[in-house]
């Protein structure tokens, strides 16, 4: 008995998009970053490395292809979009540190790193639709807003890379497990 309670509790957690324990998806970035140099490499510098490491651990744990494809994309597009910031910090006279977690997107990959394998997948996507809706918003606003022209050429450049990644995240959230994941 204490079983079927358990996997209808199960079920039931999976038709929302709410990771489970309560935990919540990687913070947004600071204001801040959706307008000045500095803080916007900062953010999206996180928001890669989070997509990244959190993408590796997918790789590792996910049983589902469709999942892996995706976090497998995630990780090489991501490197690609870190490098690119990068290299527009430098043409707008800034020397980034290497990118850091924050407190926040640690406790989502230290939940991923212990979620069952059960739990997984849909925690995993749990966490993707925000951050990237999230780093969406980043890099719109900073395309728009940015107060350094190499850096706003950059954040222009990721916005179709993300609004892909959104896309395939949540249409595997949705159960569409035919996502397209390729680019």
């Amino acid at each position: 008995m204490k079983m079927l309670a358990g996997l209808l509790l199960a079920g039931s957690l999976s038709a929302v998009s709410l990771p489970a324990g309560g935990q919540t998806p990687p913070p947004p970035p600071p204001a801040e970053a959706k307008t000045t140099a500095s803080a916007y490499v900062k953010a999206a510098g996180m928001s890669d490395l989070y997509e990244i490491d959190s993408s590796k651990i997918a790789v590792q744990k996910s049983k589902s292809p469709a999942v892996r494809r995706l976090a497998e994309m995630l990780i090489r597009h991501h490197q690609q979009t870190t490098a690119a910031t990068v290299k527009a910090a430098g043409k707008a006279g800034l020397t980034p540190p290497p990118p850091a977690l924050d407190a926040g997107h640690s406790a989502s990959i230290a939940e991923l790193q212990s979620a069952s394998a059960a739990d997984f997948n849909r925690l995993y996507l749990a966490q993707q639709v925000p951050a990237h809706q999230a780093a969406l918003d980043l890099h719109r606003s900073y395309s728009a807003n940015g107060d350094q022209a190499p850096l706003r050429m950059s954040a222009k450049a990721a916005l179709p890379i993300v609004e892909q990644h959104l896309k395939a995240a949540q249409a595997l959230q949705s159960g569409d497990h035919g996502a397209h994941t390729g680019m």
